[in-house]
């Protein structure tokens, strides 16, 4: 099963295939990504770093099975790109799309480096000086996604943290240098819906408060 999966719920544009095999959802091999820190670019560069990696990997679209996008949490703007195209690509090819949260495939990539690993704290940036956060046991998320300020969040009972580098330094615990979440964290989120050829839920973005963006008072009249 080839895989598109995308993410733009960080900073970074997340962009890559992987193939999925059958049987576990550990048995993945990724053909080509692409990662580029561009919090201003998503709509311009997603495209095409997908054709990149189609390219690379020598497919074509339609050699696509599935796509996974990552929903967030994350701003609204760079969010709404990369669930947008998701869902742009599984239209026009007539495969199904399956959202995935962006915390769960951060952690799904520290927890496949180290699956008894301790437990972890997941923070990516929600700016105004804010963080989302969650928190994962045994590789399960057990608490969030959430919105607070660092000070809010403890750092226990986890016992490392990864995420945004700007802010995993904020929290007494060691850092895994686990920034942004890999095509493969994505799709191993979401490899059991597709081994099971589960029918996706709906696309619904994991904002956690309203967009910054509101009606002017002339409009609301």
């Amino acid at each position: 099963m080839l895989v598109l999966a995308v993410d733009t719920a960080t900073p970074a544009v997340t962009s890559g295939l992987v193939r999925l095999g059958d049987g576990t959802p550990q048995n993945l091999e990724t053909l080509s990504v692409r990662v580029s820190d561009n919090p201003r670019g998503h709509a311009e560069i997603l495209t095409p770093q997908i054709l990149e990696c189609l390219a690379e990997a020598g497919c074509e679209s339609t050699d696509l099975d599935a796509v996974v996008a990552g929903v967030g949490p994350g701003p609204f703007t760079g969010l709404r790109v990369g669930m947008a195209t998701a869902a742009a690509f599984g239209d026009a090819l007539g495969i199904p799309v399956y959202g995935v949260c962006t915390l769960d495939a951060l952690a799904a990539d520290v927890f496949a480096a180290d699956g008894n690993g301790p437990d972890l704290l997941v923070v990516t940036d929600a700016r105004r000086r804010e963080v989302y956060w969650a928190r994962y046991a045994g590789g399960r998320r057990v608490e969030g996604p959430e919105v607070r300020k660092p000070a809010d969040v403890t750092a226990a009972p986890s016992q490392r943290v990864a995420g945004s580098p700007a802010h995993t330094p904020l929290f007494d615990l060691p850092a895994v240098p686990v920034h942004t979440p890999s095509p493969a964290g994505l799709v191993s989120v979401a490899a059991p819906e597709l081994l099971a050829a589960t029918a996706p839920q709906p696309l619904v973005p994991l904002y956690l408060r309203r967009p910054d963006a509101v009606e002017t008072a002339a409009r609301k009249k």
